[in-house]
């Protein structure tokens, strides 16, 4: 199984990509539904077990979905 991290990486990284279109849908304690969703265009660094953002470090393991260009091209069962 494909996990997000190469699938983020290959977004990022590919000429033809605007990893801007990119959104990740990961669960946060507390947010609406558990559930924050972020673009792309916030996604800092992409590192071995988190991806690093302005508000901090979000770990893999919480990426439930994540969709480019409004097409869904990654899910799995989210954990609560």
């Amino acid at each position: 199984m494909i996990n997000p991290r190469t699938i983020l990486n290959k977004l990022k990284w590919k000429k033809d990509i605007d990893f801007e279109k990119t959104e990740v849908w990961y669960v946060h304690r507390g947010a609406p539904n558990d559930t924050k969703i972020i673009s792309g265009k916030e996604i800092k660094n992409i590192g071995r077990s988190f991806m690093k953002t302005d508000e901090g470090m979000i770990p893999f393991h919480r990426v439930f979905r994540i969709k480019y260009n409004n097409k869904t091209i990654f899910e799995r069962k989210k954990d609560n």
